[in-house]
């Protein structure tokens, strides 16, 4: 029986749910990323319900001279809530015709209840978001502002009520237009992003359709030539002609791994590019990150490995870690490369997970090592070790230089 309940109230949540969010996308748009902060700020308006509990306790008349009238907050409440939900569905002069109706619906209500001025602080949350430049916006606030400390002192109420909802209003006004600006941020540097990742793989595609191209040209020159000679000489001299079709299977051998190798470097990952990736995602996510490329020349096995390292590395910082900064740094050592990311966030014990087993079991495969310690409260190292077959070998000049870029303001 208990069984049948549960499954019973799952289905019952489950079919609910999907009810709930298209009602929600109905009253406010899914691109505002918003969620249910619209629907649960509304909890504000139990203020205007305060004068009828001052008016139970016998407080009103001695606050505000006479006692509140419920009927008109309820009425204002039924001409609310449609405005409120229009402004969220409107940009520019319709969001700031919903604000003045907002606002003027508390200026009216003001007389039978004091705490209309809960309807300033609407009006002013919505003052943030109506478009424009900022000084517009805050002549919005303060024209709204004005307007309520004159009728405060038309009605003789306590100053007070003024004071409260200007700072109430001022918070709120700049609490949204610092979460409006940090969504333009993350949009700017997402774009940002994808279009590294984008110009990365377009330079790589030109590389390998350039490396292709030299070489399947000259090779399949050889072959067209090769084959054209072999085709005279089996009648003139057939030991000629096998001797010139086995250089033709030859070189076609050698074609078809030169091609492997090429076609492999496609899917190579770089550090150098996994850097500039991670640079992007992790100040996207307000963590200052600094990276030392020391010039050495990888294999392209070593290089993937390290390369994906990193990434994994990196996207644990970025979801788990709660650091503010990070560095990563490459650099000789020995016969070996090391490769070492380290962040300054929580720390604590380290869970064995996917990811972690796969960046050893690639280190591992090429006779590598991985250690990883995370000390609480003071951060975590990963440290991968890589050997070289042949000692590091500098490139040239001009990609020798240590890059540090600045970190994120």
């Amino acid at each position: 029986m208990t069984t049948r309940l549960a499954e019973g109230t799952r289905a019952m949540s489950g079919s609910t749910m999907p009810v709930l969010l298209r009602w929600r996308a109905r009253l406010v748009p899914e691109s505002l990323g918003m969620g249910w902060a619209p629907i649960f700020l509304l909890g504000y308006l139990s203020f205007l319900f305060m004068p009828a509990l001052l008016g139970v306790l016998g407080e009103a008349d001695r606050m505000f001279g006479h006692q509140p009238s419920l009927w008109p907050t309820l009425l204002s409440i039924v001409v609310f809530l449609p405005l409120y939900f229009a402004a969220y569905r409107q940009t520019g002069k319709g969001r700031i015709a919903c604000m003045l109706a907002i606002a003027a619906l508390g200026y009216l209500l003001m007389p039978s209840n004091p705490f209309a001025n809960t309807y300033l602080i609407y009006a002013c949350s919505f003052a943030s978001t109506a478009g424009g430049p900022l000084w517009q916006r805050l002549a919005w606030m303060t024209a709204m502002l004005a307007g309520l400390l004159v009728e405060v002192v038309l009605l003789r109420y306590p100053v007070f009520v003024f004071l409260v909802t200007m700072i109430v209003a001022v918070a709120v006004f700049f609490g949204n237009h610092h979460f409006l600006e940090s969504r333009r941020k993350q949009a700017a540097l997402k774009l940002s992003h994808d279009e590294v990742r984008r110009l990365a793989a377009l330079a790589e595609r030109e590389r390998i359709g350039r490396d292709l191209h030299d070489l399947l040209g000259h090779t399949l020159s050889l072959v067209a030539l090769k084959s054209e000679l072999a085709g005279k000489l089996v009648e003139r001299d057939p030991e000629a002609a096998v001797r010139e079709l086995r250089e033709v299977t030859r070189v076609a051998r050698d074609a078809l791994s030169q091609v492997r190798a090429a076609v492999t470097g496609i899917r190579t990952a770089g550090v150098a590019s996994e850097l500039a990736s991670a640079r992007l995602l992790l100040e996207s996510d307000g963590v200052a990150f600094h990276y030392e490329l020391a010039p050495i020349s990888l294999p392209a096995d070593v290089e993937a490995v390290l390369a994906m390292t990193l990434r994994e590395a990196v996207t644990n910082i970025q979801r788990h870690a709660r650091a503010r900064n990070a560095r990563a740094r490459l650099q000789a050592d020995g016969a070996g490369a090391v490769l070492q990311i380290d962040d300054d966030g929580r720390g604590g014990a380290i869970r064995p997970g996917n990811g972690l087993c796969g960046m050893r079991e690639r280190l591992e495969a090429l006779g590598g090592r991985l250690r990883v310690d995370s000390t609480p409260g003071r951060g975590t190292c990963v440290q991968a070790y890589v050997p070289l077959p042949g000692p590091a070998v500098a490139q040239p000049d001009h990609a020798s230089q240590v890059h540090v870029p600045p970190a994120a303001a």
